[in-house]
């Protein structure tokens, strides 16, 4: 749609996720399977509808939404880290894949003012976790980090833009050298 409309697809933004997160002990195997099925292989539909079109005109940017979860797994949220782990593997092999022409990043927000934890259906561990959202990210925050890495010369690869804690972020840049 957007290639129609403006003739090429600068970017990629694979933003779909999920998060109902429960003790493992709860056996909530179909939220587990929602969870595989949008926050991984959601990743991975986006990455094969764009990637023959990044091929074909020779640049384009990935950026994928993970989460710290990826980096400190918490209890109940094993599922979730799991997905968002691989959503950073996926990300790295696609870098490694890509070659110099295409960028690959990966952002990963902590706590984020979003409706992500309308899914969770333990009312419990949801209450503990909307005290969080209170000093969470917003979804400019996000945008802001996301524009960050678009706008970068071609010579410049933002690997990774991670946030651990109150809005600070750590960032993890690469400058592509050429022979």
């Amino acid at each position: 749609m957007a290639r129609e409309k403006f003739g090429k697809l600068d970017a990629l933004v694979n933003n779909a996720g999920i998060m109902p997160i429960s003790p493992l002990d709860d056996l909530r195997v179909e939220e587990w399977e929602a969870m595989i099925d949008i926050n991984i292989k959601g990743v991975l539909y986006g990455i094969a509808a764009a990637l023959p079109i990044f091929r074909g005109q020779g640049s384009g940017h990935f950026i994928n939404i993970a989460s710290t979860a990826a980096y400190r797994i918490l209890p109940n949220m094993s599922v979730y880290a799991a997905t968002k782990l691989a959503v950073r593997a996926i990300s790295e092999g696609l870098r490694q894949d890509a070659g110099d022409k295409l960028r690959v990043t990966i952002i990963s927000p902590g706590s984020t003012r979003t409706d992500v934890l309308e899914a969770i259906k333990d009312q419990e561990m949801k209450a503990k976790l909307e005290a969080y959202q209170n000093i969470g990210l917003s979804q400019y925050s996000i945008a802001s980090a996301i524009a960050f890495a678009i706008e970068q010369p071609n010579e410049v690869d933002v690997s990774e833009v991670a946030e651990f804690c109150c809005g600070n972020f750590v960032l993890s840049i690469a400058v592509k050298h050429y022979l």
